[in-house]
């Protein structure tokens, strides 16, 4: 299963036989993604869905040279433990 970015709905999105795994993001005016909340199937928790997620997050900012701000919980501690995505995360 690999991350796709669903522009439309403000996602990136993996499909799991539980239901969608999703990161959701704000897109601001200056063009950073605001990137809001994750959430993973409890049946399809435990493995690496949700890092997958923000890394297609940041792979999507490299790729558009965009910023990120970390309003989710979970990706402000994925954050912490990649230091080599730091160069795409703004302060809020």
């Amino acid at each position: 299963m690999s991350a796709t970015h669903d522009p439309l709905r403000h996602r990136f999105v993996i499909a799991t036989p539980h239901g969608d795994a999703e990161l959701v993001y704000r897109p601001r005016a200056d063009g950073t993604l605001d990137l809001q909340h994750t959430f993973v199937p409890v049946e399809a928790r435990g493995g690496t869905l949700a890092s997958e997620l923000v890394e297609a997050a940041v792979a999507h900012a490299r790729a558009g040279d965009l910023r990120l701000i970390a309003t989710c919980p979970y990706v402000r501690r994925w954050r912490e433990r990649h230091p080599e995505a730091a160069d795409r995360f703004v302060a809020p």
